[in-house]
């Protein structure tokens, strides 16, 4: 075609090593991918085809976000806090709460982190995400066993401020990756400070953040980065296998009750204890299962 961008939508536009493939060895000078790439993006679709086709109104929107679902006050959280009888902190001071979640991320706390409306797709973005320390080796495993009971070898992406993403990543300065669907290398120097989020074959799936589309979660970032000068956290969605990713602030209390995430961040709410006592070790042992049953289906 000669055209210099190219746009995926589909299920393919999932296969985060294709597209990245697509974009250094086709030829094209910038990629989109939808970020509801799958059967779920036909929503959006039909609501464009009718506002545009049949309604004849200009094409003017431009997809730079994927906050569109649903979003939930302080004052409906705290109300379904108080019914739970949650033991909670309400922290009015942004920059307060945001000081104390990175402190506690830099001691390996995994943060279960609800805030604002929920993204559109099968990525958590920062909006309904488990945050946690990308330098930490072995945060990977932990995740996984205390958290997300699945096989361990599955990996977790990181997040990184948009200004900094081409100092620990292979890619152009400036480049726009908010959707977590590319996949470029770690660079060398930086792959043994955030071993959490490089795969083994040296790449990560890159979320860049920006200020303007997710304002809380980027002075987040960056409060983590004052701190430890590393301006990437460990983005996975919050969820447990097997169920969808949170959406209301039920939700995200019933999964961090019966898992293993250290804190809850919900709106300006910190809730840092739990009644009871979660069996990490049957999540440890359902992982080991799962992985075992991979490999015996992979060699059989």
């Amino acid at each position: 075609t000669r055209m210099d961008n190219v746009c995926i939508a589909g299920g393919v536009g999932l296969n985060c090593v294709a597209n990245w493939r697509i974009l250094k060895e086709a030829g094209f000078k910038d990629i989109f991918i939808q970020p509801a790439a799958g059967d779920s993006g036909a929503a959006l679709g039909a609501a464009f085809y009718v506002y545009n086709s049949v309604l004849g109104h200009p094409r003017s929107h431009r997809m730079d976000h994927a906050y569109l679902g649903p979003g939930f006050t302080d004052d409906a959280i705290g109300r379904v806090l108080k019914q739970n009888q949650a033991a909670y902190e309400r922290i009015n001071d942004e920059a307060e709460l945001l000081r104390r979640t990175a402190e506690l991320i830099a001691e390996g706390k995994v943060i279960g982190w609800f805030q604002g409306r929920m993204e559109f797709g099968p990525r958590a973005l920062g909006a309904r995400s488990l945050v946690a320390d990308a330098r930490n080796p072995k945060m990977k495993d932990i995740i996984n066993a205390k958290v997300k009971f699945r096989e361990a070898f599955r990996p977790f992406a990181p997040s990184v401020l948009k200004e900094h993403a081409h100092e620990w990543f292979d890619m152009p300065a400036g480049m726009d990756a908010p959707f977590m669907l590319l996949v470029p290398e770690v660079r060398r120097e930086a792959r043994a400070k955030i071993p959490a989020v490089t795969h083994q074959d040296g790449t990560g799936r890159v979320q860049t953040v920006t200020e303007e589309h997710n304002g809380r979660y980027y002075r987040l970032i960056r409060e983590f980065q004052r701190q430890t000068g590393v301006p990437i956290v460990i983005n996975t969605s919050f969820n447990v296998r097997g169920e969808p990713i949170v959406c209301t602030p039920q939700d995200a209390y019933n999964t961090y009750l019966n898992t293993g995430i250290d804190v809850l961040v919900i709106g300006d709410y910190v809730v840092t204890s739990k009644p009871g006592d979660v069996d990490y070790e049957a999540g440890m042992r359902r992982s080991i299962e799962l992985e075992a049953s991979s490999l015996l289906k992979a060699g059989g």
